[in-house]
């Protein structure tokens, strides 16, 4: 039992990791509700690619443009003037998401009928969108890099105008690939911190938390079965931060600051030492604080492949060892024993015919005698 024992205890520690990254998620999403940092993000780097750091010229253009300005409430004010985004940038009223489609035909509108939109623009007289009032008209946006990559955009479509608004749209497309990695590596940076937070104030040690599934049979068990149920439901890892903080909570497990300080030493019956009290918590609280930040969804996977190998693992030990089938196994040997006695080999009884060579027991046969044999026929003269 002591390999189903580690499995047991592995599934334990990852459903804990599930729950405590449920959390940090849901704390995470409540910030980015208040903060808006995707919107931010989005804003800088669309600066950056129109080449208007400041957000007062073409940036400020294409924000007020209807087909984007559509997308959210209030007006454009453009962030900072960073390289990177701060974490916990705020972006206002911005939209979080803007099409590439959008995006390539206001480019398009803008450099065709100019900005911002008037009457002049938006009436019937306004010039019609096509491959030549872009070009003859693009040096009125007064912006040389953006100017050049519409008319590298021109050129490539060969006189298809549906194709220079796709090679504009991979073109968006390629610079928010940028602005995904801005908030990919923040979001991670803030998880962490969320998640040693987290971890601080609900105590979740991994090491003790360890020790106590190794030793409590029944809390195992209890948080086995658990942790079966949720990895069947593909819905769980979509949790509130309520639903998972409860589910945490029923687990009785050694966690929280019920008992003070106590709480967080390894163990607590032991003689007070550095591992105990600091070095050993330290380590517990930044381990769950780490795989917090891979999120539930990975946590979810590998849980369910965990679950398998102990399904394997638990009917070999309680059927055991087969035993073995060599059939070059010397067999014991059976011995018969007949009650009645055998005659000596070799040994004619009177009357009978009992002579066997072998050792085998004879059938008895009756003899004939020489006066009752038929005369011989033939012979020598």
């Amino acid at each position: 039992m002591f390999g189903s024992n580690i499995l047991e205890v592995a599934i334990g520690i990852i459903f804990v990791y599930i729950l405590v990254s449920t959390i940090c998620t849901a704390v995470r999403e409540g910030i980015e509700s208040r903060f808006k940092t995707r919107a931010a993000y989005l804003e800088q780097g669309i600066r950056q690619l129109l080449h208007d750091l400041d957000g007062n010229g073409l940036a400020a253009a294409l924000y007020q443009h209807p087909l984007i300005n559509g997308l959210f409430n209030g007006n454009y004010t453009p962030g900072k003037q960073t390289t990177d985004p701060d974490l916990l940038s705020k972006g206002g009223d911005l939209p979080s998401y803007i099409p590439a489609k959008n995006f390539a035909m206001a480019l398009m509108d803008i450099a065709a009928n100019g900005a911002p939109t008037n009457a002049g623009n938006s009436s019937a007289g306004a010039a019609v969108i096509n491959l030549a009032t872009i070009r003859n008209n693009v040096a009125a946006m007064d912006n040389l890099p953006v100017q050049r990559i519409l008319l590298t955009a021109i050129d490539n479509a060969q006189g298809d105008l549906n194709k220079a608004q796709k090679n504009i749209e991979d073109w968006f497309n390629s610079g928010m690939d940028r602005v995904s990695g801005w908030y990919k590596r923040s979001t991670q940076w803030i998880i962490f911190w969320i998640a040693l937070a987290v971890t601080v104030l609900l105590n979740v040690n991994t090491i003790s938390i360890v020790k106590y599934l190794s030793q409590n049979d029944t809390a195992r068990k209890l948080v086995v079965e658990r942790a079966s149920v949720i990895s069947k439901d593909t819905t769980y890892r979509n949790k509130d931060y309520k639903t998972a903080k409860a589910e945490l909570d029923g687990l009785k497990l050694p966690i929280g600051w019920d008992n003070g300080f106590e709480s967080v030493e390894i163990n607590p019956s032991a003689q007070a030492s550095v591992w105990n009290t600091f070095l050993g918590p330290l380590l517990g609280l930044l381990l769950t604080a780490f795989a917090a930040t891979l999120g539930a969804p990975f946590w979810f996977d590998l849980l369910n492949k965990v679950m398998v190998i102990r399904s394997t693992v638990k009917p070999h030990e309680k059927s055991g060892e087969e035993a073995s089938r060599d059939p070059q196994k010397p067999q014991p040997q059976v011995v018969y024993i007949n009650p009645t006695p055998q005659p000596t080999a070799g040994v004619i009884t009177p009357g009978t015919n009992t002579t066997e060579p072998d050792g085998c027991e004879a059938v008895p046969t009756q003899l004939t005698n020489d006066e009752d044999l038929p005369a011989s026929k033939g012979g020598m003269d």
